[in-house]
């Protein structure tokens, strides 16, 4: 990896992925046809792009205990114990309704209520995402959505992989379609004969699943068009530079696009790393992907000192960041952006990934700075209560009159002066 010297702000934003001009018509073709044929489109999308013909767009109670029989006991005990984690946590993010009364006798507050319906994508093709599941299901579970539906992609011979079928099982997912890509964000938008709408969809997808995600945003809620996945390391002489590389490398194996950084005020952790990074790539099956992604993405970038390279942290706004120096905790506390905050070389990025309990859905491409993982108030919506006596209406009349003048809206100061007969 090459080595380089932090003089003023650096960067690792990519730009969005926004389709070609043929993709983006080729999704509004496919949302049209969805949107008009329903089932009819959802079955001859799934053959021309997935090489399923299917009789049956459900998944069937029967597969998922399929599913369950071929992933085992010892692996669903272990997709369990991730699910419980993960539902552990976000139940701590879960909010009550609130309400405040004074003497006049007014009230108000807010109520906390789940959405009825989440549509959850799962992508497919030739891996399987039962993690994908957990993290997008269980937050709306704790939420309290009582319809999540999950649609994804098939194989040739129309099936879903046993390791998605066994997690929807372990959160609770009874409704499950055998559709992906568009034409399933279509479904899950407008509705189809089968399948009946949404009022929000979250999980990742194909840059078709993203173009799809945006044209519906507005009939539906989405979560995020997200990017490429990130790591930023932030170390000292403290770091052990084979364990950095691995987690450098945990991330630019994802894609060509994805982004593995250290920082670091140690120049002989620096070469200890960079040097260590080749070393690893030599034997990863996934070698060509990040080694693509090191060379384009990647990047050791050496501060004066902590303060500078906590900085320059703040300036990058990663999704993951893992703090490796003698006090991550003392550290932690001047970190204002980043998605997830990984303390200490035992608190590695897939630890956060697979199995500790927070959300690994994140914001990417420096979008930190103003966003969150997702989470349980991303599956609620808040309403405001107002209720106000006699004696508080009275007393505020006026103000609120002269108010509502003063921006030109006569029937306003009207609507409360009608209650006192003027």
């Amino acid at each position: 990896m090459k080595i380089i010297e932090a003089k003023g702000n650096i960067s690792i934003k990519r730009s969005i992925d926004t389709g070609t001009e043929d993709q983006r018509k080729s999704v509004q073709e496919i949302l049209r046809d969805v949107k008009s044929d329903g089932d009819d489109a959802l079955r001859k999308f799934t053959e021309k792009f997935d090489g399923a013909r299917l009789s049956e767009l459900r998944v069937s109670s029967e597969e998922i205990e399929e599913a369950v029989k071929e992933i085992g006991p010892e692996m669903m005990s272990i997709i369990e114990e991730a699910a419980g984690n993960i539902a552990d946590f976000h139940g701590k993010q879960r909010r009550n309704s609130w309400f405040d009364t004074d003497e006049k006798g007014t009230l108000l507050g807010q109520k906390i209520t789940p959405l009825d319906s989440v549509g959850v994508y799962v992508p497919g093709g030739t891996a399987a995402y039962p993690s994908s599941v957990l993290m997008n299901v269980l937050p709306a579970k704790v939420a309290g959505v009582e319809r999540i539906v999950m649609v994804t992609p098939p194989d040739e011979k129309g099936r879903i992989p046993a390791a998605v079928l066994a997690a929807a099982r372990i959160a609770g997912v009874t409704e499950i379609w055998k559709a992906g890509g568009a034409q399933a964000i279509g479904a899950l938008a407008y509705g189809t004969e089968s399948i009946a709408p949404v009022d929000k969809i979250v999980g990742p997808g194909n840059i078709y699943v993203a173009l799809a995600k945006r044209e519906v945003f507005g009939d539906v809620a989405i979560d995020m068009i997200a990017g490429p996945s990130e790591i930023v390391i932030l170390a000292d002489e403290t770091g052990i530079a084979g364990e950095i590389a691995a987690d450098l490398l945990s991330q630019a194996e994802h894609d060509v696009n994805a982004s593995a950084v250290l920082v670091t005020t140690s120049r002989k952790l620096a070469e200890e790393v960079s040097a260590a990074v080749d070393e690893a790539l030599a034997d990863l099956p996934r070698r060509e992907i990040a080694e693509e992604s090191v060379e384009r993405f990647g990047a050791i970038y050496l501060a004066e000192d902590m303060e500078k390279a906590v900085e320059l942290v703040n300036d990058l706004a990663p999704e993951h960041l893992e703090i490796m120096t003698g006090q991550p905790m003392e550290t932690m506390a001047k970190i204002r952006h980043a998605g997830a905050i990984f303390l200490g070389r035992y608190s590695s990025e897939p630890v956060g990934d697979y199995f500790a309990g927070p959300n690994h859905v994140l914001p990417t491409n420096g979008t930190a700075r103003f966003s969150s993982p997702l989470n349980v108030d991303d599956f609620t919506k808040k309403s405001s209560v107002i209720s106000y006596s006699e004696k508080a209406l009275r007393e505020n009349c006026g103000k609120i009159a002269k108010l509502a003048r003063l921006e030109g809206l006569e029937a306003h100061a009207r609507a409360v002066e009608a209650r006192f007969g003027k």
